[in-house]
């Protein structure tokens, strides 16, 4: 289903902001330094030209880049954090997914096994998108079956599928989110409508997985990297 932009306070955003904050300085040890050093150069050079008798004018304007530079290494090493503790992790791809930019509506694990192999179902203006996580071979099998059960009610959608690994032929997990913006559109807005209503009935006839199959625990809550993701 599409999911609605959800209105956040200013206050929910500096939480957000401090959550993700929080989740890169433990993932990523050069985040500190960066992030030090993004703040204090350019406040550094402020105060340099006020020293310097050039005008107050360089106060706020020192503070304002040193709160962009910030932002901008925030925004970078966030995604870099995210992206390595998603690595290996079983339904990661689903979850970078549904906090992509765009509309892209995700249904996590539509066929999975014990094993924790599984095929995510997407939808979005590209089309349908299959990914697969798990092992190569028994993936590509379960791949096979979902592409004949969707070639009923797809019609001339286009149908793109994936194995997210670094193997060969395969995408690494951290290359997964430029791969499926840079996708042609070849949907309208109404056309991903209709197709996600005929999936959705598809869906609804077949079993349930159960629940808890896919972890949540290689990123913070929903939501918290959307005030800062780059796409």
């Amino acid at each position: 289903m599409a999911r609605a932009e959800e209105k956040v306070s200013f206050g929910g955003r500096l939480k957000q902001i401090g959550m993700v904050f929080s989740f890169t300085a433990k993932q990523d040890k050069m985040f500190v330094p960066l992030a030090v050093g993004a703040v204090l150069i350019p406040l550094l050079l402020a105060a340099l030209a006020v020293v310097l008798g050039w005008g107050l004018i360089f106060i706020p304007l020192g503070i304002l880049v040193a709160l962009l530079a910030l932002l901008i290494v925030l925004n970078l090493r966030s995604n870099r954090a995210m992206m390595n503790a998603a690595e290996g992790q079983p339904g990661a791809a689903a979850s970078i997914i549904e906090n992509m930019r765009g509309d892209w509506r995700v249904r996590p694990a539509v066929s999975s096994t014990t094993q924790m192999d599984m095929v995510h179902l997407v939808v979005g203006k590209p089309g349908v998108i299959l990914l697969a996580e798990g092992n190569p071979q028994r993936v590509r099998s379960m791949l096979g079956q979902e592409k004949r059960r969707l070639a009923k009610v797809i019609g001339n959608a286009p149908l793109h599928d994936y194995v997210i690994g670094n193997g060969e032929d395969e995408i690494p997990i951290r290359k997964l989110r430029i791969t499926l913006t840079k996708l042609p559109r070849a949907l309208s807005g109404k056309d991903v409508n209709s197709l996600d209503k005929r999936l959705t009935a598809l869906s609804a006839a077949r079993p349930q997985i159960p629940k808890g199959a896919i972890p949540k625990n290689m990123r913070p809550p929903k939501g918290a990297f959307r005030q800062t993701r780059g796409r």
